[in-house]
């Protein structure tokens, strides 16, 4: 690892054809810049680059542990809301990072702590954390907001999603976009079901970040809960209690044009 901060840049590439074709033209300009690109993960870098999809951006900052230093992202998936620039721009893209025209965002996570009888787990992400049956099973659960009962929930599952979530899995189960720069969390059901012995909203509902979002599995669904982080499943056994909060904890990304957010939102779903 090198100890010269300046002028270090990690490109992170998935295994897709263009993709790594891609990340060579890359690192080629990047050297020819000036830039040096290290053969494996340096947690010295200036900057991340990610290259592929939006999965291949999310699966990069778990696989880095949310790391402090910023991301951008090239673009060679479908989707492409993390990853804002497309393979044809790269030149475009150098000489604003060296000219320094971008700004930094801040990008909010979504923190758990599962409690089980005997232990407590800790998980954050990125776009939501969804509560599901093992086996696509129906779930039973108790919502609380601040220690306020809100629902006896009955359905497939709960998401609790970001800001910057929002148009992900939450928007494709009906719940409602959110501005990225917004301190929120929302709560969006998975196929509810209301009857004289569950009572659940139909509808998302969105929250202050500074609350605390409880959610309690009824006794016998303990060890049929399943935890989806960002696509990452996760099994507890005896899982008694979820809170989920807005963590102090946060990534950063470089956003080379103000309106890419509108734009894209157009483009990805109009």
């Amino acid at each position: 690892m090198t100890n010269n901060k300046s002028k270090i840049i990690n490109v992170i590439s998935n295994y897709n054809t263009s993709s790594q074709m891609t990340a060579k033209l890359l690192i080629d300009k990047l050297n020819a810049k000036d830039f040096i690109v290290p053969p494996k993960y340096d947690n010295n870098a200036e900057l991340n680059i990610c290259v592929g999809g939006d999965g291949a951006f999310l699966r990069a900052v778990h696989k880095y542990k949310f790391t402090s230093i910023p991301f951008v992202g090239i673009n060679t998936g479908h989707l492409g809301f993390f990853q804002e620039i497309l393979p044809e721009s790269i030149d475009n893209f150098i000489d604003k990072y060296i000219n320094r025209d971008y700004v930094v965002e801040k990008i909010f996570l979504v923190k758990s702590k599962i409690y089980t009888k005997a232990n407590c787990f800790q998980l954050f992400g990125v776009n939501e954390i969804v509560i599901k049956g093992i086996q696509s099973k129906v779930v039973h659960l108790e919502i609380f907001i601040d220690g306020n009962h809100l629902e006896k929930f009955c359905g497939d599952g709960i998401i609790i999603s970001t800001p910057v979530g929002s148009t992900a899995y939450n928007f494709s189960s009906g719940g409602s976009i959110v501005y990225p720069s917004l301190n929120t969390l929302q709560i969006t059901p998975l196929s509810p079901i209301s009857s004289r012995a569950y009572r659940s909203l139909t509808n998302s509902a969105i929250v202050p970040g500074d609350v605390t979002i409880t959610i309690k599995p009824e006794y016998k669904y303990e060890n049929s809960i399943l935890i989806i982080v960002d696509g990452f499943e996760y099994k507890y056994d005896n899982i008694t209690e979820i809170n989920f909060t807005i963590p102090e904890k946060v990534i950063s990304r470089l956003n080379f044009d103000k309106n890419m957010y509108w734009n894209n939102l157009k483009s990805k779903f109009l």
